[in-house]
This record gives structure tokens, C-alpha cells and sequence, in this order.
């Protein structure tokens, strides 16, 4: 089992900067990819980023240039750097992994972070 802490959400004004952190625990030797997503009220949860266990990082359209993913894969952490936001960037973001089979770990898994919330306003 892996288990997903996020941390770092809260109110900005319109153009300023946060930091969110997901940390993982438990058999985290077996996570591959590492993803963040949001969901904002009445919306479909939009996948922003991910970034693989070999430091492939992809970009969802809607955040390339305002936003970074940073992984270490020693603190099996993910962060997510979010500049320039918008009120439309205003949802509850959660953290994901997953794991899959390969010699020594079982799967594949999925798993989600609790969520936290990150508010835009203008």
C-alpha cells in the first residue's frame, strides 16, 4: 500500500504563486508515475502533470509555463510550482501514483491524496 499526503493549498490573489507538496509513504519502492490533477466544482478532474519514475514530465495545455512538476525520488515526494494563477485555476488538486508489476512489486495500483484546496481570487 502507498499513502498520499498533499500539502501546501490555500488563497491567493489573481497572478500570485503557490507550492503544493504530495508525499508518499508506505511501499513507495514500487511507484512509478507521479501525477497531480484538480477538480473544480461541476468539472471532470483534468490530470495537470506527471512526471515517471525516470523523470519523464509531461504538461497538461491548460498550465505549460505557469506551472513545474519537481520529483525526488529519494523523499518520494512530488511538487507542484504554480505561478501566475487564475481564478479558472481555482479546484481542489490531488496528488496520484501508481505502481506496477515488476520484479519485487505487485500491481498494477493506483492511489489518490486526499486533496487540497487552492482558491484564485481576483
Amino acid at each position: 500500500q502507498v499513502q498520499l499526503v498533499e500539502s501546501g493549498g490555500g488563497l491567493v490573489q489573481a497572478g500570485g504563486s503557490l507550492r503544493l507538496s504530495c508525499t508518499a509513504s508506505g511501499d513507495t519502492i514500487c511507484i512509478s508515475t507521479m501525477a497531480w490533477y484538480r477538480q473544480a466544482p461541476g468539472k471532470d478532474r483534468e490530470r495537470l502533470g506527471y512526471v515517471s519514475s525516470g523523470g519523464t514530465t509531461k504538461y497538461a495545455d491548460s498550465v505549460k509555463g505557469r506551472f513545474t512538476l519537481s520529483r525526488d525520488n529519494a523523499k518520494y515526494t512530488l511538487s507542484l510550482q504554480m505561478n501566475a494563477l487564475k481564478p479558472e485555476d481555482s479546484a481542489v488538486y490531488y496528488c496520484w501514483a501508481d505502481r506496477t508489476s515488476s520484479p519485487g512489486c505487485d500491481g498494477p495500483y493506483t492511489y489518490w491524496g486526499q486533496g487540497t484546496q487552492v482558491t484564485a481570487v481576483s
